[in-house]
């Protein structure tokens, strides 16, 4: 039974190239258990949109900065898979670099958000509307923070030991370590979309 499943020499090619890796598919069905989540708690604020004491309020500019941040910081990840698959590490190295800065500013840029908020009297313990926003963007910021600590891991690992030709062939003949940098780069995009949304959600909703 084993052998059907797992042995290439039993499988055919053409079968062969639609066997997803186990680590993606994890990733995607984690990806889907999170994107219920979230699906659920702006389900929740529609509801609760609904009563008399709502408070509506504009969302701060800062916002919209932390979105632009991450579409650059996609892209930047993106490049870094281009750069690893092509063995040009100073570029993946870079790459790696500007995507965490771009990180960091996005935490920054949210912060000044809340800030912004708190300008208008909206407040975490406040009325419901800004309480939903506060934790839906609290709980997207641990996933970015989430994102941040193995890109970081990512880079120390290059610098350390892809600069050795002959460990850096041994990592990529790795096939589940190979995989790493692309979903990493899954994830992060990932993120990146989840905040678009719920920033477009907040504006327009």
């Amino acid at each position: 039974m084993e052998s059907l499943t797992y042995n290439k020499t039993i499988l055919p090619d053409n079968v062969q190239q639609f066997r997803v890796h186990p680590q993606k598919f994890a990733l995607w069905l984690g990806l889907s258990v999170l994107s219920m989540a979230f699906a659920g708690l702006t389900s929740a604020y529609l509801v609760r949109q609904a009563a008399p004491n709502w408070q509506e309020f504009t969302m701060p500019e800062a916002f919209t900065w932390s979105a632009i941040l991450m579409v650059f910081s996609s892209i930047s990840i993106q490049v870094a898979v281009w750069a690893f698959k092509k063995e040009r590490i100073a570029v993946y190295n870079i790459s790696l670099v500007v995507t965490i800065l771009l990180a960091v500013a996005f935490l920054v840029s949210q912060y000044m958000g809340y800030q912004g908020l708190q300008d208008r009297g909206v407040y975490l313990n406040g009325n419901p509307s800004g309480s939903f926003v506060y934790v839906i963007s609290y709980l997207h910021i641990a996933h970015v923070l989430g994102g941040i600590v193995p890109m970081l891991v990512a880079l120390v690992r290059s610098l350390f030991t892809f600069g050795n030709p002959e460990k850096l062939a041994k990592f990529k003949s790795n096939g589940n370590r190979r995989v790493g940098i692309e979903l990493l780069a899954t994830y992060w995009h990932f993120v990146d979309i989840l905040w678009i949304y719920l920033l477009l959600f907040f504006m327009f909703s």
